[in-house]
């Protein structure tokens, strides 16, 4: 099992043990446990799906008898009326899974949908958007699923498989020399291939990380387009560039007509709307 199922098996085990407890009592004191149903999910508002593959993995982990007819796939436009999939199965089961399967679906489609509207923005550029660390909490794996399916790419899914060095370890560890020195060592003393990416918050410290080297990519912390384009000329294409901090979508393509090569954006997952959808009986 890859570490990505396994987190998600996890997840989909603590969300029904939060939400059905001992039991479904509403459900089970009205729905004999002989009826069979089927049960479509409902699109209510444009955007772009995502979640289908985990939904399918809720119904079976909960019930493996349910039937899934998949019409639109995870990265599909969707609008008001769509039937992206139909679930045929016990009652009692479809009524269970219906609020996990929403919530997951719901949350990563706003997501994917978000994310592709930054993707577009970014459009005749080489520059792409990056998700950050700034997710729900348990959900992590899933909301950096749905940026990948809008469009997006993923920065480092946690701190275990790159190495940043942001103001506050820089600052720890007593100047830029000794944070990249410090993290170079470190790989080769555990045997670890990770990237190093540092941050840099003006064009003092940007010289210094040239100076030094030993990095991977450079973050521009909170840099203006101005600044931005001047870093970009000094890095010169040695290492990869990103920009960070306080980016909006209205200056989103300011920073990425400057060169970088990279913009992260936590708006992309941590103050998303879902997308509007229902599950309904048919």
């Amino acid at each position: 099992m890859t570490k990505e199922q396994e987190l998600i098996d996890r997840l989909i085990d603590l969300a029904f043990a939060e939400d059905i407890g001992d039991g479904d009592h509403t459900t089970l004191s009205c729905i004999p446990e002989t009826a069979m149903g089927k049960s479509k999910l409902l699109i209510k508002e444009p955007g772009i799906l995502a979640g289908i593959e985990v939904a399918k993995e809720v119904f079976r982990r909960f019930d493996p008898t349910m039937k899934v007819t998949v019409y639109m796939e995870d990265g599909t436009e969707v609008k008001p009326g769509d039937v992206p999939m139909v679930v045929e199965g016990k009652v009692q089961s479809l009524l269970q899974t219906e609020r996990l399967m929403l919530n997951i679906m719901q949350r990563m489609s706003g997501i994917a949908t978000m994310t592709h509207k930054y993707a577009e923005r970014l459009k005749g550029t080489h520059t792409k958007v990056l998700d950050t660390r700034k997710t729900t909490p348990g959900m992590r794996i899933l909301e950096k699923m749905a940026v990948k399916i809008g469009g997006g790419a993923n920065h480092r899914i946690g701190l275990f498989d790159m190495i940043l060095l942001k103001d506050n370890h820089v600052d720890f560890a007593g100047g830029i020399d000794k944070a990249i020195t410090r993290a170079k060592e470190y790989c080769k003393a555990k045997g670890k291939n990770l990237k190093i990416e540092i941050e840099v918050r003006n064009l003092d410290e940007l010289q210094q990380v040239l100076d030094l080297g030993g990095v991977d990519r450079i973050m521009f912390d909170n840099f203006t387009p101005e600044l931005t384009k001047k870093a970009v000329e000094m890095v010169g294409g040695r290492y990869e560039t990103e920009s960070s901090g306080g980016i909006t979508f209205d200056t989103l393509r300011d920073y990425a007509e400057c060169g970088v090569d990279f913009i992260s954006v936590g708006a992309l997952t941590h103050s998303v709307r879902g997308l509007d959808m229902s599950f309904k009986a048919c």
